[in-house]
């Protein structure tokens, strides 16, 4: 079967001469006369192309058009009319049309404008599966970690996009939540569609609510036109409002009309305008706390707090610190055009005993300067901050009780990077590591590295 088209004109004759022109092309033919209700067939079945009657007594071509690509904005569309114009025909393009004919046509013309139409429509959804295809693989390979943590954290990850509810994560700043954020978009059934975000510590209270939801023209001094509101640009689409802890009191209420409604409301306006989005918040702030202090709305928590996933700070992830390491100093090699450093073995260890209470953030800075700043092509412990290989750090970190890294940790983390760098091969490995094979398999499996090994190899 080359497709399956659905033909809508008010004359019987032309849906029968439609109907077997295409069958006999090998195309699956269904024909309506009533526009209202091939609307309705239209919406629910899914076909390759519609060709519609553009002068038709109940509804005419273009509010046909009108329709379904409300319904379906991916639908391809023919528009055809005895009546032929160049207004009505840019007017049809305009409106999403994939193309325009004029009767009386000639057969082996409007033959061609479908082939052509479906092919089109074929290549589009084909690039569509290949991007969703390629997103997904890549949506969860920036969040860089193999230790249980960050593996159970992934797993839920990929759970949670499959289904539509809305998602608060919640941990301290500078723990990926952005990252984490568009994964869930890329692995979704939305993932088609735009990834809108937006930091509400970063904008002004004043400007936020404008930003949000838009605003009209005349609404306050400076609105000169017209403005749609990121929420509507996310329309089909996953929003992401991140610091949500920073938002007023009325900008919460706004946003509960948001997750209740489906409807924005723009700033001087006073009707409302449907949206299609999932939400999914991020802050670093105790919203309970912030709930019992009167400052975050309890029912818009209760509405936010439908699928909570809580990220663990580097902190509590220290066998991930000599990947991250060694990702950041690949990435800014490469982006200062400089040749890739080499990292003498302390560093990990060092670098393993900070509590990083700037988290990734904070590593992925620190890396940064080191490989900017350090001479030569080898990263050492005197390429990094005294106060990092000095000092005790742990004791400032504030926002939980600090866990000081233990020995069996940091060995964990050095015996994966060194089966990293010898390219998974376990023999290389343990010569490097000074220890013979049977050694190396025996704390493979205490630290459950064996399966790490096998992806990694």
């Amino acid at each position: 079967m080359l497709g399956r088209i659905f033909v809508v004109d008010d004359e019987e004759s032309m849906c029968s001469f439609m109907g077997i022109m295409l069958q006999k092309e090998g195309y699956q033919v269904e024909t309506c006369t009533d526009p209202r209700k091939a609307i309705g067939r239209i919406t629910e079945g899914s076909f390759d192309l519609v060709i519609a009657d553009m002068m038709m007594p109940e509804m005419s071509g273009l509010e046909l058009l009108t329709e379904v690509k409300k319904r379906k904005k991916d639908q391809e569309v023919i528009v055809m009319t005895a009546f032929a114009s160049v207004e009505s025909a840019i007017e049809a393009m305009k409106l999403g049309a994939g193309d325009y004919i004029s009767k009386p046509f000639k057969v082996d013309e409007i033959k061609l404008i479908i082939e052509k139409v479906i092919k089109h429509r074929k290549m589009a959804d084909e690039n569509k599966n290949l991007k969703r295809q390629l997103a997904q693989s890549q949506s969860l390979d920036s969040y860089i970690g193999v230790s249980e943590a960050v593996v159970q954290l992934k797993d839920l990850v990929r759970e949670v996009a499959r289904v539509g509810s809305t998602v608060l994560l919640r941990g301290e700043s500078g723990t990926g939540k952005d990252l984490l954020a568009r994964a869930i978009h890329n692995l979704s059934d939305r993932g088609d569609g735009p990834f809108v975000s937006i930091n509400c510590a970063a904008i002004p209270e004043t400007l936020l609510e404008s930003e949000l939801f838009g605003h009209g023209k005349g609404a306050f001094t400076g609105a000169i036109s017209h403005k749609e509101g990121l929420l509507k640009v996310a329309d089909g689409g996953t929003f992401f409002l991140d610091e949500i802890g920073n938002t007023s009191l009325a900008i919460q209420v706004k946003l509960l009309r948001v997750l209740e409604e489906k409807k924005i409301i723009p700033v001087g306006e006073t009707k409302p305008i449907a949206i299609d989005i999932r939400l999914v918040c991020a802050t670093n702030a105790d919203l309970e706390e912030e709930v019992k202090a009167g400052r975050f709305r309890p029912d818009l928590f209760y509405r936010l707090n439908v699928i909570p996933i809580t990220i663990p700070p580097l902190r509590e992830r220290v066998e991930d610190i000599p990947l991250l390491i060694d990702h950041f100093v690949d990435k800014f090699c490469a982006r200062h055009q400089m040749d890739r450093k080499e990292i003498e073995p302390e560093v990990y260890g060092v670098l393993s005993t900070y509590g990083w209470p700037g988290n990734v953030r904070e590593l992925e800075n620190t890396v940064e300067r080191a490989v900017l700043l350090t001479k030569g092509n080898t990263l050492t412990v005197k390429s990094f901050p005294e106060n990092m290989v000095m000092s005790k750090p742990l004791a400032l970190v504030t926002q939980a009780e600090p866990q000081t890294p233990t020995l069996e940790s940091i060995e964990k983390a050095y015996i994966h990077w060194v089966l990293k760098q010898s390219g998974g091969n376990k023999t290389k490995a343990a010569r490097t590591l000074g220890i013979d094979a049977s050694t190396l398999h025996r704390k493979l499996g205490r630290y459950s590295l064996d399966e790490v090994d096998k992806k990694d190899s």
